[in-house]
This record gives C-alpha cells, sequence and structure tokens, in this order.
C-alpha cells in the first residue's frame, strides 16, 4: 500500500451540502432553516445552556471548592521505582522519563516513600517526603532539593 493508494472507508465521508442553491439541490429556498422563527434568522438562536428562560442546569447546582491556579503539581514517583536504576545512578525527572516510569514534566518532582531501597541513588527532585528521605539515606544516598 502506497500513500497516494489510501482512502476513507465506504460511505464515512460525506459530500458537504450546498445550502441555498435552488429547489433542484433539495436544500433551496429557506437552505434547511424552515418558515420564519428565531432560528431562521440571522445570528439567531439560543446560548449554550438556555433552557427556554426556565433556570439552567449549571445555576441550580451548588458550586463548592476552589482551586489554586498558582498550585504547583508534581510528578510524583515511590522509592519502590527507583530500584530499576544501577547502583550509584544520578535520578531526576529526565531520567524517569526516559526510563518510562514518570508520564509528563510538571512543575517538579515528588519522591514518596512508598517501598524499600535497596541500592544507593543520587535523587534530585523538587520535593521528598520524610519517609523517602530518611530510607534513601538509610541506604546511603543522596537526597539533592533542585
Amino acid at each position: 500500500m502506497k500513500l497516494h493508494e489510501l482512502s476513507p472507508a465506504p460511505g464515512s465521508v460525506t459530500p458537504a451540502w450546498r445550502k441555498g442553491r435552488g429547489t433542484g439541490s433539495g436544500n433551496g429556498k429557506t437552505a434547511g432553516k424552515g418558515h420564519k422563527g428565531q432560528n431562521a434568522r440571522s445570528g439567531g438562536g439560543v446560548r449554550p445552556g438556555f433552557e427556554g428562560g426556565q433556570i439552567p442546569l449549571y445555576r441550580k447546582l451548588p458550586k463548592r471548592g476552589f482551586k489554586n491556579r498558582f498550585a504547583s503539581e508534581y510528578t510524583t514517583v515511590n522509592v519502590s521505582v527507583l530500584n530499576r536504576f544501577e547502583d550509584g545512578a544520578v535520578i531526576d525527572q529526565t531520567a524517569l522519563i526516559e526510563a518510562g516510569l514518570a508520564r509528563k514534566a510538571a512543575d517538579g518532582l515528588k519522591v514518596l516513600g512508598n517501598g524499600a531501597v535497596e541500592k544507593k541513588y543520587t535523587v534530585r527532585a523538587a520535593a521528598f517526603t520524610a519517609a523517602a528521605k530518611e530510607k534513601i539515606e538509610a541506604a546511603g544516598g543522596k537526597c539533592e532539593v533542585v
């Protein structure tokens, strides 16, 4: 198969209707808008969420909570995951992403204390939990806050 031989599945792509192009087109005269009324006018119709004057759902539901727009979002990793690296390795966010252990580079890396550390590492992260720091240093490694 070559690039010029590719085509969409039959019936999956329908040609666009050319509205208002005569009675023979099947979509002439009123161009599918019917006769008069709000939706027939230019700029007609109602805004999204409008329910005909009834109190809309987004106004009925209670508003709760607070989302801090300035909060930093950390990529989290447990210390048990670090055992995949060799002894004496320098582990940071890019090393974890390359190894496929972290998905995306957020505002920083936070190391959590779930699991055991079997080798000594130098871990560079934005934040460590107390348990994680304790386990890494007990194994002879270093925790560097970046």
